[in-house]
């Protein structure tokens, strides 16, 4: 509990004693007076002072001002204990609020426990206790047990465990050793590691998320917009009809007292707090319930579109599946299965994609670049290269066609990489084809069956992959269509066809692995990026960030999702039927100030813990 919170119950406190004295001890009325006034200014002296200062500002019509308005106005009409207690009660109601808030909360300033405080840099033979942002890439950085990793790079020198749960909120820790990358804001938990420094403070996995943590109230939701609109022309509207309330009917029964009581408890059940509290609280308590099962959502907004999402558009490679790929079969035509390997391995060596991290694990010799003389890549169809003076081509059947060489197609399924070479006389000869298969990942199919249970109608696979490849990996997941044969380019109009194929009020969801897909995360209505650690265009381009490569997070994501959408309905259609229904019986005389109090902090407080359970829906995996 906070300062201000454990001030506040001490405040409120107090002001209920000073309230029972007043109630309980006979006194004179002049005297039992001064005690109520007494228990109003300890109770309400915070919200009197905020109404003064926001009419200044020329914000008026706030909850502050309707709340100064209605217990004046009792006091004027001699209603004191109906004044004092709606004083009291709205400060119980604030600081259930208060708490709600911090409880919400925590789950996404725990992030802030990422930025490490310090880094031991390595300089001059001194090792050297400096913040994270004075280390330079390239420099290294010892990380002893217990400690937390300050930035993002390749361990150069130990081996050890490494805590990621504030990231991914993954339990189990991860072995790290020589050669391995690790990110910024993980705990190293047994082994003295020296760290490879490869990214600045500012460009780091910790860095990015904060920042990302610290905005993501900035894309509000639908609801949140309608409540902000909706309380902008409500309050001066209810303004209006309590002061017609309060001159109009008396000017016909010269009742004055009876109905400017009647427009003050009109006013105090005409405060939207509920509404306007409890509708972005529920998102925020959602967001923070994302956050602790490892799902950073950068805004409502993109929460309440998750949660009616229609169509689910995967990436194959690396999303579906493993992105670790075997040479399941290689098919000379001119060489050696040996030499063709080789050819390949050489001319995609200067490639990071996983199909070249295949065949260079497949070979497993040490790659002498030095019979690489030129490399060129050829976008959406393979490499070229000179190697040993000779110009050598690696790629999909796309790159045969324009090169002239008479190739032929492989029916074995999987990814095929062709190899063709330039001879003496500039003739083209097709050297033969290496077949490489993919594995899926461990969960997917779980994940889009999952997905299908919650609604979702349409389950789509886009792909680089030729046909046969991506139906041998549809056929099985419950995939309902496929697109293959996709540049980058054509996986963002593919994506386009589909959103105006879908309903205006239902949207479409993209799943990348956030290394090639950051134009599709883009256009999607909600980009959602697998295991993007320390991936900068997953994290720059994303709207949901799935923080370890656990696909089956996505149905908890949208789980979390409807949930809180749920929970948002819930309190706007029982704050609204409560308020209008009290506020029609305060203007014909039925219901008193106690009602009115009841009508509106006590819908309050049963909304503000209603949205607490959008935090409860428990660890998902």
């Amino acid at each position: 509990m906070t300062v201000k919170q454990k001030k506040l119950i001490l405040r409120i406190v107090l002001a209920f004693v000073v309230f029972a004295v007043a109630l309980l001890i006979p006194v004179n009325k002049t005297v039992k007076l001064f005690i109520y006034l007494a228990s109003y200014a300890v109770a309400g002296y915070s919200v009197v002072i905020k109404a003064v200062k926001n009419i200044l500002k020329g914000q008026i019509f706030d909850e502050n001002f309707l709340m100064t308005l209605a217990t004046v106005g009792a006091f004027a009409v001699g209603e004191y204990p109906e004044a004092v207690f709606v004083m009291l009660f709205y400060q119980i109601g604030e600081l259930f609020e208060s708490i709600a808030v911090g409880k919400s909360r925590k789950s996404i300033t725990e992030l802030m426990d990422l930025r490490p405080d310090y880094a031991n840099v390595e300089r001059n033979g001194e090792v050297l206790v400096v913040s994270p942002e004075e280390v330079s890439v390239g420099e290294t950085v010892i990380v002893k047990p217990g400690e937390k990793i300050p930035l993002d790079g390749v361990i150069d020198e130990g081996q050890t465990s490494v805590n990621t749960t504030a990231l991914t909120g993954e339990s189990i820790p991860r072995d790290a050793s020589i050669g391995d990358s690790v990110i910024s804001g993980c705990i190293n938990i047994s082994g003295l590691i020296k760290v490879r420094v490869e990214k600045p403070y500012s460009e780091s996995t910790a860095s990015k998320i904060l920042e990302l943590a610290e905005n993501s109230a900035a894309n509000k939701s639908k609801s949140e917009g309608f409540i902000t609109s909706f309380a902008k022309y409500y309050t001066p509207a209810v303004v209006v009809c309590a002061l017609l309330i309060a001159v109009l009917p008396p000017v016909f029964d010269g009742n004055w007292s009876e109905w400017i009581y009647r427009a003050l408890s009109f006013l105090v059940i005409s405060c939207p707090c509920a509404l306007v509290i409890s509708v972005p609280l529920t998102f925020f308590a959602g967001m923070g319930n994302a956050s602790k099962n490892g799902i950073l959502v950068k805004g409502s907004g993109y929460l309440e579109r998750l949660a009616s999402c229609e169509t689910a558009v995967f990436d194959k490679t690396g999303t579906l599946t493993e992105g670790s790929f075997q040479v399941t079969a290689i098919h000379p035509e001119q060489m050696s299965e040996k030499q063709l390997l080789e050819m390949a391995v050489l001319a995609e060596s200067y490639s990071n994609h996983p199909i070249s991290n295949s065949l260079k694990e497949a070979y497993q010799k040490d790659i002498d670049k030095s019979r690489i003389s030129e490399v060129t890549e050829i976008a959406g169809r393979g490499v070229c290269a000179v190697i040993d003076g000779k110009t050598v081509y690696a790629g999909n059947g796309k790159l045969m066609n324009e090169i002239g060489a008479n190739w032929h197609e492989c029916h074995l399924g999987g990814t095929v990489v062709h190899v063709a070479a330039r001879d003496s006389l500039g003739n083209v000869i097709y050297e033969g084809h290496i077949t490489i298969s993919d594995r899926i990942k461990q969960g997917a199919a779980e994940a889009l069956t999952e997905l299908k249970t919650l609604g979702v109608k349409r389950n789509v696979m886009l792909t680089g992959d030729v046909r046969q490849s991506a139906e041998k990996i549809a056929a099985q997941l419950p995939i309902d269509e496929i697109h293959s044969g996709l540049l980058p380019t054509d996986k963002v109009t593919e994506v386009e066809k589909l959103l105006r194929e879908g309903s205006p009020q239902r949207f479409l969801l993209f799943v990348g692995d956030g290394v090639n897909d950051a134009p599709v995360l883009s256009r999607a209505d909600v980009g959602v990026a697998m295991g993007a650690l320390g991936s900068d265009a997953a994290i720059e381009s994303a709207d949901v960030i799935i923080m370890d490569d656990d696909l089956r997070r996505l149905s908890g994501a949208v789980k979390i999702a409807r949930r809180t959408k749920s929970i948002v309905r819930q309190n706007v259609f029982f704050s609204l039927a409560v308020k209008f229904a009290v506020l029609i019986l305060s203007a014909v005389g039925i219901c008193s100030m106690w009602e009115a109090v009841f009508a509106d902090v006590g819908v309050m407080v049963i909304a503000v813990m209603n949205a607490m359970r959008a935090m409860n829906t428990g660890k998902l995996r």
